[in-house]
Order: C-alpha cells, then structure tokens, then sequence
C-alpha cells in the first residue's frame, strides 16, 4: 500500500507543479466575481466538484450542482466549473456548449487540453495524464487526475477565504448540519 501512496502523491505533486499560479489567480477572481457559480462533473469527477461547491457554499458564494433537481437556469453573469478527465464526457461538452452560447464563463479541469470541453472552455487548468504505463497498475483509470483536482481546488480555498475576508469560524457557520 505505501508504495501506491508514494506514487500517487509523487504524480499528484508534479501535476499540480505545472499550473499556472497567474492561471489559479484569475479563476479565483472568476469564482468571486460570478453571479452564481455551477458546478459539474460526472462519477468520480462529480464527486470533486460536489466537495469543491461544498467548500464554496461555506464560503457563502451562491453554487449549485448542475443537474440537481434545485438548480436554476444558467445566466450570462455567471461561472460553470467543470471537471472531466478526459474532457469529452458528452454532456460535460454539451453543458459547456449551452453555457457559453448563454455568454457564461467556463471553467474547466481536464487532462486534455485539445479536448471538446476544453475548446468550449474560458480557462482551463490541464492536469497532465499519467504517463508511466508500468505504473498505472498503481493508479487506475482517472485516479491521479481525480486526487490532483481535489488538492488543486481545496488549495485555492485558502486563497479565496482571503480574498472574502472568511475564517475557519465563518465557514464553520455554513457548515452542513444534519438533524
């Protein structure tokens, strides 16, 4: 097990090692500008995305789930985070289609930066694939990708509870409580 560890942690560090800082700055200035922010990805994507709108609600921004039945309609004022491994998950291409004929900002995480998504995309932050095929016995599928995006995104946390002047005590005010 440590030797899957330390590989999925080496790979995640030197993904993350090639996004740009002034990239991560603007989308951070996006998420606080927007309107209303959406949030989308499918399966373990969509389980990232759902953690990341988790901590942006604690951070009192205005975000939903795109496809929750509660979701409103996507307005011209807005930002839609998307996050797909290989960025041609068809209906996270189609969201971000319909989203930028809206006039709404796109954002997306994808190890493929040619992809379909990422061509109907404002801002995209690529996390490269694993290379290594001997290795990927140790990290299937999407896994380093999925583990880099959350440490990417629960990393721009501290830079957005800066810029919205929260703490860990106002987002402990939002956080979920279940009764």
């Amino acid at each position: 097990m440590i030797e899957t560890a330390n590989y999925i942690m080496r790979e995640v560090s030197e993904a993350l090692e090639k996004v740009d800082p002034a990239l991560v700055d603007t989308i951070v200035t996006s998420l606080i500008d927007a309107e209303t922010v959406f949030v989308y990805g499918v399966g373990r994507s969509g389980l990232v995305g759902k953690a990341f709108a988790v901590r942006l609600v604690q951070m009192g921004l205005d975000v939903h789930f795109v496809g929750d039945t509660t979701t409103p309609i996507v307005e011209e004022k807005d930002l839609v985070f998307i996050i797909s491994n290989t960025g041609e998950t068809m209906s996270a291409v189609q969201t971000a289609n319909i989203v930028r004929r809206i006039g709404a900002k796109v954002i997306t995480i994808t190890s493929n930066p040619h992809s379909k998504l990422a061509v109907a995309s404002n801002h995209i932050i690529e996390i490269p694939p694993c290379r290594d095929e001997q290795r990927k016995r140790l990290a299937p599928l999407g896994t380093v990708f999925e583990a880099a995006a959350f440490i990417m995104l629960d990393s721009m946390v501290p830079l957005l509870m800066t810029r919205l002047g929260q703490n860990e005590s106002s987002l402990r005010q939002r956080h979920a409580i279940w009764v």
